[in-house]
């Protein structure tokens, strides 16, 4: 148990410091905001971080409840 809250530490803490932009978003985006009052690229890396958390993060839960479903049948 305590392995899995540290993978959750480093995972919720660490990993959304990462750069999760494709080179062409990137490109596109620096370029646009070269312009200060251009605002269309502020919230686009976090969107990108957010969309790419989901399916992990569905994958997660349903994983944790077939654990603690499996681990009540065996206590049965």
């Amino acid at each position: 148990m305590r392995n899995i809250i540290i993978v959750l530490f480093i995972l919720i803490f660490l990993v959304p410091n990462s750069k999760a932009q494709c080179p062409m978003c990137k490109t596109s985006i620096e370029s646009a905001m070269k312009d200060k009052n251009n605002t269309k690229g502020r919230g686009l890396n976090k969107g990108i971080l957010y969309l790419l958390s989901m399916p992990y993060l569905a994958v997660g839960i349903a994983g944790v409840a077939w654990y603690y479903n499996s681990k009540k049948k065996q206590i049965k």
